[in-house]
């Protein structure tokens, strides 16, 4: 136990070797809003964070480094309300995508790969 509060998980940094390449995919392929974009000479480059509208989470792309390298499967799974729809998009634009899987009792969903190779997943909603 401790004697202190832990809130929320605000941010989930994902290494870029390219900060604008990677702003353009995550804010024109994706469909993310930028949400900060401040210059960050502690980390060498810029403090961009970028996200869905309506998530409480956001995504901060820090530049990669040899201690946090791009490329990475970063764990990260975004929702979306038709899975099949995002996966066809992403095929269109180019995106490198897994398989969609469809398991019974499941909800579908696949992986695909940022400019750096960083592993995402989307994940259709589930309706309640």
């Amino acid at each position: 136990m401790t004697d202190f509060d832990l809130t929320a998980i605000p941010t989930v940094a994902v290494p870029v070797t390219d900060q604008e390449r990677a702003l353009s995919f995550y804010v024109e392929v994706l469909g993310f809003q930028k949400h900060m974009d401040v210059p960050l000479g502690q980390i060498g480059g810029r403090w961009i964070t970028v996200g869905p509208a309506q998530s409480a989470t956001t995504i901060a792309l820090v530049p990669a480094s040899e201690d946090t390298p791009a490329g990475v499967d970063t764990g990260i799974r975004i929702t979306a309300t038709d899975a099949p729809a995002a996966h066809r998009g992403l095929v269109e634009h180019g995106v490198d995508v897994d398989e969609l899987l469809q398991w019974d009792g499941v909800p579908p969903m696949f992986g695909f790969r940022d400019r750096d190779g960083n592993r995402l997943v989307i994940v259709e909603q589930v309706r309640r």
